[in-house]
């Protein structure tokens, strides 16, 4: 069957089975019979429909009780995440002679709740963003809002994410993960953030617990969660609690830490480095030490993970791009994205003799020498964690750190290492710029 329809009820042509200027009367005719009791909401969720040209788009409100068998599966800088089943379901078209939604029964969500001290407007910041992330395809299924009625707290209502976050995935599964997941997973999730960037918006607080996927397995299943902390690029500049320093330490960006500029793009792309090492090597940055002031101050002078030596350098050198001090020195994620896109596709065993299958190749010869089960896997799952290493979103006061730099052999090593791959990949040149 075509996915061109024609409408029963005004006879006219639409697609995947959704009529958007019925489907956007019938929400209007509806507006009174579920309302949040907040203007704000209301107004957000009924703009929503009536614009939502796929039922993908939708969001409702959704009575608290329409949700069962509720469990706590995490817990955040601003509140829990919880799972639940939703009775009801969501939309996917309208019944014309019932005149009712049709719906996906008994569906698995996770809901966020905020805790009481969030700001309202921040809430709603939230949630503004979040859709229109999700609507461009690159955070996970938005599908409304609900309140809590005893704390009255508000909770979003979204996809649940089997395969949960990225830190949880790594820390469980990391002795199973291959180079070529590795190189997929880095390259879904610099397409993710390329397209957030498109959108003028900064994450802010970009690591693996914001990551999540029903299956890391997967290519595309990568997802970008919790937008609390980001911004439009321009908006709200000069609101002086826009300043504060929120985040998760080792992933903040080290002219964010010393206030030295504001947070940019760059800083997100600061971020992924981090988030790269921790794919390849299994650890969380700076696990063994505490996550404090002497440790930001450490990171403004240059200090950076160690990346294990049978790294392949290709990745390296990825790397220790996207942590350079050096703001301009970044890459942006559309260059990350091409970079990565070449890489996981010539990972495969179709293409050894491509200069990354030759990198992995070598590199897992040499774990084996080494006694390492292969280069992909030499992490124990049993590595201790400092009391003090915090992963979890925080506010974090620190002041008077020093101007960020690199560390002394640091552009040495990187100016090094480009000029090898530009020496083996002259073809591929446009990547070293």
């Amino acid at each position: 069957m075509s996915s061109d329809e024609i409408c029963p009820e005004c006879n006219q042509e639409y697609k995947c089975y959704w009529c958007e200027p019925c489907n956007s009367k019938h929400f209007q005719n509806e507006f009174n019979n579920r309302t949040s009791g907040n203007d704000k909401i209301d107004k957000f969720i009924q703009d929503n429909q009536l614009n939502a040209d796929r039922n993908w788009k939708v969001i409702e409100w959704i009575p608290y009780y329409q949700f069962k068998d509720f469990k706590q599966i995490g817990k955040g800088g601003f509140g829990t995440i919880h799972y639940a089943r939703w009775i009801d379901g969501s939309i996917y078209e309208r019944n014309i002679e019932n005149q009712q939604w049709k719906r996906y029964r008994n569906r698995e969500v996770a809901l966020k709740k905020f805790d009481n001290f969030v700001n309202f407007n921040d809430v709603l910041n939230e949630m503004e963003i979040h859709l229109k992330i999700y609507i461009n395809n690159a955070s996970i299924r938005f599908y409304g809002i609900t309140q809590d009625p005893e704390t009255h707290s508000y909770m979003m209502v979204l996809q649940y994410a089997k395969d949960g976050n990225l830190r949880e995935y790594l820390k469980n599964n990391f002795n199973n993960i291959n180079w070529e997941q590795k190189l997929n997973n880095l390259y879904d999730i610099s397409n993710r953030l390329m397209e957030v960037h498109e959108l003028d918006i900064v994450h802010q607080d970009f690591h693996p617990g914001n990551i999540l996927s029903i299956n890391f397995e997967n290519l595309y299943s990568i997802r970008i969660s919790d937008f609390g902390l980001s911004k439009l690029i321009g908006v709200n500049s000069n609101n002086p609690e826009k300043k504060n320093i929120f985040g998760v330490l080792p992933y903040i960006a080290p002219e964010v830490l010393s206030g030295d500029e504001e947070y940019t793009k760059a800083a997100d792309v600061y971020s992924f480095g981090m988030i790269a090492y921790e794919i390849v090597t299994g650890f969380p940055p700076y696990p063994d030490i505490p996550h404090d002031k002497d440790l930001a101050m450490k990171i403004c002078n240059g200090l950076r993970p160690k990346i294990t030596f049978h790294t392949p350098k290709l990745i390296t050198r990825m790397i220790m791009r996207c942590w350079d001090a050096r703001v301009t020195h970044r890459p942006t994620f559309k260059e990350l994205r091409n970079e990565l896109m070449k890489y996981s596709s010539e990972s495969d065993y179709r293409y050894k003799d491509s200069e990354i299958g030759i990198q992995i190749e070598n590199s897992e010869k040499l774990s084996k020498n080494l006694g390492l089960k292969n280069s992909a896997t030499t992490t124990p799952l049993n590595y201790q964690t400092h009391p003090q290493a915090i992963y979890t979103s925080r506010l974090l006061d620190f002041s008077k750190l020093p101007k960020p730099k690199n560390e002394e052999n640091f552009e040495r090593e990187l100016e090094e290492l480009t000029e090898s791959m530009s020496n083996l990949c002259p073809s591929n040149s446009d990547l070293f710029i």
